[in-house]
């Protein structure tokens, strides 16, 4: 019945135990277990073994230059540095720190204006004392930092206006040279090369057995029970299965079961890796365990390498191991048969009315076979570089200032600052120029009115009359300040006078022949304070008797009225205008910048994982490339630009050469190809794909960058943890063949001194010996490696000789079996030690079944004490370390009432 069948059929089964488990029977003899090499899974692995040699007396070519172009030293330092030095003479001496005059002069063609000619070589360092530079390089700090609190002061005080960009300058070039000296510290102090044992874990299943017990079912005599079956697969069992999935395996694969033992593994180290204090690797190869050595041995499995990586290989995987079979859960539920059942069950009754019996549900564990094979032996040249992601933090520098800016909206202009007034720099008044900044539309200035007035001459009047002349309109928001009159009269002919009274006021009435006055202020005391602040149309009447020619002026003076101050008003009205302008400019761009942050953080959070392993990559390498060659090293040098100018490059999107002809002449081209030597040596001398970056954490950085670089945040765990780190560890893997010619250019410089600066001998002895090491005991793709040990080679034909043979060409060699060894295979004959007698040969024919011919032997054997070793490598590597791991499966293995005393 299948699982399809029982889902569908919802029926209750009743059975005995006979029928259920059956009777029990004698387990079968353990045979061997089949292991499915087909199945084997890899991963890559890897034991960087760090060579303690003390630092050498010269050499470090570029490692000194370096930090020389790194200081990027302005015009005078040198000489500032010179002076401060003689000053700290004596202090100097006695520390062994002197900074010979040679040096000082050699320092000074790295001047920016001395750098528009070409640069000295770097092997002009070759003899430098690493200690001079370090004091030369502590002083330019000294220097700029007193520079830089120079500048600050100056600032604070006022004593003159100090540029924003003049005291970025200096402090930029502090920064420069505080990283510049901890990287030469760093650099300089330990042994740059070391070796990368390249290995693989295989894991293959290796077969099911018998694991925990999970259960048991107790039945009485004729007592009936059922086991629910929540989960059923192909066969139909008793029981049900819960499966708890690692939140992390799920996050990684969706479609692995977490017991596969690759993947757990896998995880493990990733695990590992996050929560390694020291610093987060990271690379072309996946998990790396580190030793280290005074200087070059064998690197078989007798090897405190090989004994390294074993020991961090059993442990990976037992954690990995342990963990899946914590994450993966079984349970069995059982329940009493009463009444119907709601779920498909399994009744089981034991038949015997008198003897109990049990059923026993055990785990069922899968067995892997794991085995370590080391199959390369490399040179690696070590180096720390300061800020590896420094470039790739650009774009959350970006967003750090677009997040800065979203906030509040506040308005800092204050109502005072709205003036009529023209100020200095500007050509308007200075509320238009705002109001232009806010793009608001604003009431004008408002001008003060002029004076209101009448000046009317009144009728002739015989006897008397009241004359009012035309009100005077007093605009809104003002009132009279002063009221002034004026009045000439005569008065009519014969024994008359005049007579003239402003009607409300006390000022004294006229009375004369003829007269003229003025100006008489209405609203002073003594006049009563006529029409004083009075606002809106203002009538004025006037009592006239026997007058003639009669002519009356009055000039009323405004101020703003109380409470109605017009100014203010216009400032207010103005300042409300700026302000909505204001507010609603402000939200505009507060949603372009969240638009901006939307998309910039969609942009940071979407590339895929590859691009992103891939510009790491690229950064780590672009970082090696400045420290090696200096800041000042061009990537594409200025002439070639002008020369891809010339040919009509599209310069800004990289768009050229897509015609019939490049458009260079030969001496363009010749510029072009210029840095191709050096470009090829750096691309082919390191195996880029497998360099291994050792991340450490933010505060190796300069402290002022600290908050802003633990703050940064991706949705990359990998690309936050390069992101944040302070400085990095790189182990340059170098490729066979090319050992000896890198140290020479990174120790010694790129054909720039004459003679060529050699680089250490130590240096060059170990390099030498790790390609002949690597050259005998991994050929192919990849080979093994033979000990005196008891090595199981993968793939390999391994024999011993117990005679001594001399050097000699062609050489027999009587050896205890020569099955599988082929005619024209290469052979490696006795092991790696400090005798140095190991050496590869090619067998050139196999006469019987105990001898081999070699083609020829260059130096002597002797296995008459003990039998040294002839192994043909196989395509594996050498098997130095093998042992088994379980994890759990979804099958579950049932027994009728099994022997407890043997049950884990």
């Amino acid at each position: 019945m299948t699982a399809q069948d029982v889902s569908s059929t919802r029926r209750n089964d009743t059975s005995t135990i006979a029928e259920a488990a059956g009777p029990p029977s004698p387990p079968a003899p353990p045979g061997p277990a089949p292991v499915l090499t087909s199945a084997t899974r890899e991963m890559a692995k890897a034991t960087l073994v760090q060579l303690e040699l003390p630092p050498p007396a010269s050499g470090q070519v570029m490692i000194k230059s370096g930090f020389v172009r790194q200081l990027d030293l302005r015009p005078g330092e040198v000489d500032a540095v010179r002076g401060r030095l003689r000053a700290e003479g004596t202090a100097a001496r006695a520390q062994g720190t002197v900074v010979p005059d040679s040096l000082l002069e050699l320092l000074a063609s790295f001047e920016r204006p001395a750098l528009l000619s070409p640069p000295p070589p770097p092997g002009d360092f070759a003899d430098v004392s690493v200690a001079a530079l370090h004091a030369f390089g502590q002083a330019v700090v000294d220097l700029r930092r007193q520079g830089a609190e120079r500048l600050d002061e100056v600032r604070a005080e006022g004593v003159r206006a100090v540029p924003s960009a003049e005291v970025g300058q200096g402090r930029q070039a502090l920064h420069s040279a505080v990283v510049a000296v901890k990287a030469l510290e760093v650099n300089a102090a330990v042994t740059p090369i070391g070796m990368l044992n390249l290995e693989r874990l295989e894991m293959a299943p290796a077969g099911i057995e018998r694991g925990e017990l999970i259960a048991t079912i107790p039945l009485a005599p004729l007592e009936e029970t059922a086991v629910t079956h929540k989960e059923w697969s192909v066969q139909s069992k008793e029981f049900t299965s819960i499966v708890t999935d690692s939140m992390e395996n799920t996050s990684e694969t969706g479609v692995t079961d977490n017991t596969e033992l690759a993947q757990s593994t896998t995880s493990q180290a990733q695990h590992s890796n996050q929560f390694n204090i020291t610093g987060t690797v990271s690379g072309g190869i996946p998990v790396i365990s580190g030793s280290s050595s005074a200087g070059f041995t064998a690197q078989d499995s007798r090897s405190q390498s090989a004994t390294t990586s074993t020991k961090h290989a059993t442990a990976l995987t037992k954690k990995a191991s342990a963990r899946a079979k914590q994450e993966h859960k079984v349970t069995i539920s059982t329940k009493t048969v009463t009444g119907s059942e709601e779920s498909t069950t399994r009744k089981l009754r034991n038949p015997s009315p008198t003897d109990p019996v049990r059923i026993d549900y055990f785990s069922m564990m899968r067995k892997w076979r794991v085995r370590l094979y080391r199959h390369g032996l490399r040179l690696t040249y070590d180096l720390v570089v300061p800020e590896p992601g420094a470039s790739l933090r650009k774009a959350h520098k970006e967003l750090e200032d677009l997040k800065s800016q979203i906030g509040p909206f506040q308005f800092n202009v204050p109502h005072y600052a709205v003036t009529e007034r023209v100020l200095e720099g500007e050509s308007q008044p200075h509320y238009r120029v705002l109001a232009e900044r806010y793009g608001a539309v604003v009431p004008d200035f408002p001008v003060p009115p002029p004076d209101p007035y009448f000046n009317v001459t009144a009728d002739n009047t015989d006897g008397a009359r009241i004359f009012t002349p035309p009100a005077l309109d007093i605009p809104k928001g003002y009132w009279i300040k002063n009221l002034n009159l004026w009045f000439a009269s005569e008065s009519r002919t014969g024994d008359f006078n005049y007579n003239l009274k402003v009607l409300g006021s006390e000022l004294p009435e006229f009375n004369e022949a003829q007269g003229s006055h003025g100006p008489i202020d209405l609203t002073t005391e003594e006049n009563g304070r006529f029409l004083l602040h009075a606002t809106g149309p203002v009538a004025i009447s006037f009592r006239l008797v026997n007058n003639r020619q009669t002519w009356i002026k009055v000039v009323a003076t405004l101020e703003e009225a109380k409470g109605q101050q017009a100014r203010t008003a216009w400032q207010a009205e103005v300042w409300n205008a700026l302000r909505d302008a204001a507010q609603t400019q402000y939200y505009e761009r507060q949603q372009e910048i969240a638009t901006k942050i939307a998309a910039l953080e969609e942009k940071l959070a979407s590339v895929d994982t590859l691009t992103l392993r891939r510009e790491e990559s690229d950064e780590v390498m672009k970082c090696v490339l400045r420290f090696l060659l200096g800041p000042d090293f061009d990537f594409m040098p200025q002439e070639v630009i002008d020369a891809f100018t010339a040919a009509g490059v599209d310069l800004a999107h990289g768009i050229g050469f897509d015609g019939n002809g490049l458009g260079l002449s030969a001496l363009q081209w010749a510029t072009v190809r210029k840095h191709e030597e050096l470009v090829r040596l750096i691309n082919q001398a390191i195996e880029w794909e497998n360099v291994v970056t050792f991340l450490y954490s933010y505060f190796w950085d300069v402290p002022p960058s600290w908050d802003f670089v633990r703050q940064i945040q991706h949705p990359d765990a990998t690309r936050q943890a390069f992101l944040r780190a302070g400085s990095a560890r790189v182990v340059l893997t170098v490729r066979q063949g090319w050992e000896e010619r890198w140290l020479a250019f990174a120790e010694g410089g790129f054909k720039d001194s004459d003679p060529p600066v050699e680089p250490d001998p130590r240096y060059l002895t170990i390099a030498q010996e790790i390609a002949a090491y690597d050259s005998r005991n991994y050929p192919g793709i990849p080979p093994a490696n033979p000990g005196r040990s008891a090595v199981r080679l993968e793939e390999s034909v391994y024999t011993t000789a117990a005679v001594a043979v001399t050097p000699g060409r062609p050489v027999n060699i009587k050896v205890e079996s020569s099955a599988g060894f082929l005619v024209g295979a290469h052979v490696v004959i006795d092991v790696a030690d400090e005798r140095r007698i190991q050496e590869s040969q090619v067998i050139i024919a196999i006469p019987d079944s105990t001898h081999i011919v070699v083609g020829a032997l260059g130096r002597p054997h002797d296995g008459t004490a003990a039998p040294f070793p002839i192994l043909q490598p196989g395509t594996k590597g050498a098997l130095i370390a093998e042992w088994n791991e379980y994890t759990p499966s979804s099958g579950v293995d049932i027994a009728l009432t099994s022997n407890l005393g043997t049950v884990s």
